[in-house]
């Protein structure tokens, strides 16, 4: 099966949550990663998303965790960080 992995960056203006991480995160810049993998059997190139993974400060210490999350929370928590500054 093939695979892929995207990453792209997300910025928050703002401190916010994540449905499944029990602290609040600081505004930043963070690095999600998303693994496809392909469907086969199609007659052109098609990915799924397999897992999304946000890079978040650790609690302690200056060391980085990558979390699974879901796509659907952090565009909540985006949509939410766009209109705290209205």
């Amino acid at each position: 099966m093939t695979t892929r992995t995207r990453r792209e960056s997300v910025s928050f203006a703002h401190a916010f949550h994540l449905k499944g991480i029990d602290r609040l995160l600081p505004a930043g810049a963070y690095e999600v990663i998303t693994d496809e993998e392909m469907i086969e059997g199609l007659s052109f190139a098609s990915f799924r998303r397999v897992a999304t993974m946000i890079m978040v400060p650790a609690p302690r210490g200056s060391a980085m965790e990558m979390i699974a999350i879901d796509p659907a929370d952090l565009g909540d928590a985006q949509r939410l960080d766009a209109g705290a500054g209205t």
